[in-house]
């Protein structure tokens, strides 16, 4: 690596999910659209809207016209329908999310190599040794008009190859370039330097800080700290003394916009799984039909995930949740690792035999654990002609 100071970006796509359901559907450009829920009701392209919907579904995401009228992401939608009744209501994709997903980071990569996953919708990217497009290679930091444009580049390159807007931040470290990407959207493109924290950064709320989250900003408003900026100022041995030595000084760190951490090109998953809210309360008895159904397309779809992200995986888990909130998991650990559908299913149905089922069930979940490369494995569980059946 050069001795260039850092250049960390961070690039957020701008309400993916209800952008990618735009491309296919141009015709609600422009209008309040709100992601989640059943497909009931959206088959054969008929839009339903809000004020139709019954049931317990959560908002996964909702353009920017509809988050003007209070909607936003993990809001019930039955709240959602008494603030944006005439919103149109569309049902996940997952799978055409997960497409475009590696359509734009693919794109960034041309780019620059140097990628942290962040998830779905979102990247870190190092860019302190990459030079702008035409610019010849230099040892000193770079210019912020060329920053600019190789962040610009960036973001053509991620429209070019999804039609998609993005929202990227540039700043010397990851903490600020999260906060950074966040400024301007959608669209965006925002510099931040450490001069620019007493404008840009100390005016915002501590909650805009990746790391404080809902309780610890609930006792910082409490304790008179309402900005990042009353944070910055704030005493550091008052913070140890009400946050504890270690989240008390890093509070005081991140205030000042101190960050070292690197940008993770490459860590393994400890598990992948599939989880659903049911729209009302099943009963394991009366609704086992539609119960079945909706395990088994839970634990198809691990399987799937499993073989698109090269894994297998020998612990399976089940989540279940009831309808008084109670929740309880179970694994079983198989013989060798697998990324079969039906094989999940089969142990993921042994652990649903270890669980009452005397109430109505409100979630479902299914987890596979202890994975290893596919290209590791030796022999990997496949179907069994013959698989035990489970209680539904």
């Amino acid at each position: 690596m050069s001795g260039r100071l850092r250049l960390i970006a961070h690039l957020d796509m701008d309400a993916f999910y209800a952008s990618v359901e735009l491309l296919r559907r141009p015709e609600l450009r422009g209008q309040p659209v709100v992601i989640g829920g059943g497909r009931r009701g959206t088959e054969e392209g008929a839009f339903t809207t809000l004020r139709e919907y019954v049931g317990r579904g959560v908002a996964t995401t909702a353009t920017y016209e509809a988050r003007a009228l209070g909607v936003h992401s993990g809001m019930g939608l039955m709240k959602a329908a008494r603030l944006a009744p005439d919103a149109i209501r569309l049902p996940a994709d997952f799978d055409a999310y997960r497409r475009y997903s590696r359509l734009f980071k693919e794109a960034v990569a041309t780019i620059a190599p140097c990628i942290e996953d962040r998830g779905i919708d979102e990247i870190y990217i190092d860019l302190t040794d990459v030079d702008p497009p035409g610019e010849v290679a230099r040892d000193t930091a770079i210019p912020d008009a060329d920053a600019r444009a190789l962040a610009r580049s960036i973001k053509d390159a991620v429209r070019a190859a999804t039609g998609l807007s993005s929202s990227i931040g540039l700043a010397p470290n990851k903490l600020l370039a999260k906060i950074a990407s966040e400024l301007d959207k959608p669209d965006g493109l925002t510099l931040i330097s450490l001069p620019d924290l007493p404008v840009r950064i100390w005016p915002l709320p501590p909650r805009k800080i990746n790391g404080i989250g809902p309780k610890a900003a609930a006792k910082l408003d409490a304790l008179g700290i309402r900005t990042i900026g009353d944070l910055a100022h704030a005493d550091p041995a008052w913070l140890v003394e009400q946050f504890g030595r270690h989240y008390g000084a890093w509070m005081h760190d991140v205030a000042h916009g101190r960050d070292e951490r690197p940008v993770v090109t490459h860590s393994e998953p400890k598990s992948i799984s599939r989880e659903t809210t049911l729209d009302r309360d099943l009963s394991a008895t009366r609704d086992r039909a539609q119960l079945t159904e909706i395990f088994t397309d839970l634990c198809l779809h691990v399987a799937d995930d499993l073989r698109s992200a090269g894994y297998a995986g020998r612990t399976i888990g089940l989540k279940l949740r009831y309808d008084n909130f109670k929740t309880v998991t179970r694994d079983q650990t198989i013989e060798a690792p697998t990324q079969d559908g039906p094989t999940i299913r089969r142990a993921a149905g042994e652990c649903l035999k270890r669980v009452p089922l005397d109430r109505r069930i409100r979630l479902l979940g299914v987890r596979v654990g202890a994975l290893v490369p596919i290209g590791e494995v030796g022999a990997v569980v496949a179907d069994d002609p013959d698989p035990t059946p489970s209680l539904f």
